[in-house]
């Protein structure tokens, strides 16, 4: 119940966030609550993953990506995530959820997470970072093209690009377009 306040509380702090442009970085704050906590007295890692999902809200909306789908009828869904842990964060901590597009590959969207801290004299330290892979789905029905996508927030910076690492983990975790039966030894 807690994230839904929170995303409650972010999608009203984000229209009055600065704007960004399409492809910037957005900062979004939050702080470690009692509810985050897992038996180990730090921040659950599927909480994370949720946050995750606030911060990519965050910029959409800042960025005026969000105005742009609503109007289309589109809305984005995860195909698939990755993230790594260098460091817990523990009750009442501040951190920073840093989200940028990366690019697009032929069906979807890159996007990277960094979970940041500032460390004993003030530089940026990240105790996080994830990575995701999503489309947009046309309320319609639906897949909205890459083509579409690029069309409607313009033209990607050559400096926005997916690591040749990224695009090779996709296809390694991609789920079969058919449902598949359960391994043998699952049964």
């Amino acid at each position: 119940m807690h994230m839904l306040w929170r995303t409650l509380l972010h999608s009203v702090l984000s229209r009055f966030g600065p704007r960004l442009g399409h492809y910037d970085v957005a900062s979004t704050r939050f702080i470690t609550l009692l509810t985050d906590q897992d038996i180990l007295r730090h921040m659950n890692n599927g909480v994370y993953l949720s946050i995750m999902d606030i911060a990519r809200f965050d910029m959409l909306h800042r960025t005026g990506i969000w105005a742009i789908f609503l109007k289309r009828g589109w809305y984005p869904v995860v195909v698939s995530e990755t993230i790594s842990f260098r460091k817990s964060l523990t009750l009442g901590q501040k951190f920073t959820v840093e989200s940028r597009i990366l690019g697009f590959d032929e069906k979807a969207v890159y996007v990277e997470q960094r979970f940041v801290r500032p460390d004993a004299d003030g530089t940026p330290e990240i105790y996080a970072q994830g990575f995701i892979r999503g489309r947009f789905l046309k309320r319609s029905g639906g897949v909205v093209g890459i083509d579409e996508l690029v069309d409607a927030v313009g033209a990607v910076p050559e400096d926005v690009t997916v690591p040749a690492w990224l695009l090779e983990w996709s296809a390694d975790v991609a789920m079969p377009a058919t449902r598949a039966a359960a391994p043998s030894h699952w049964t």
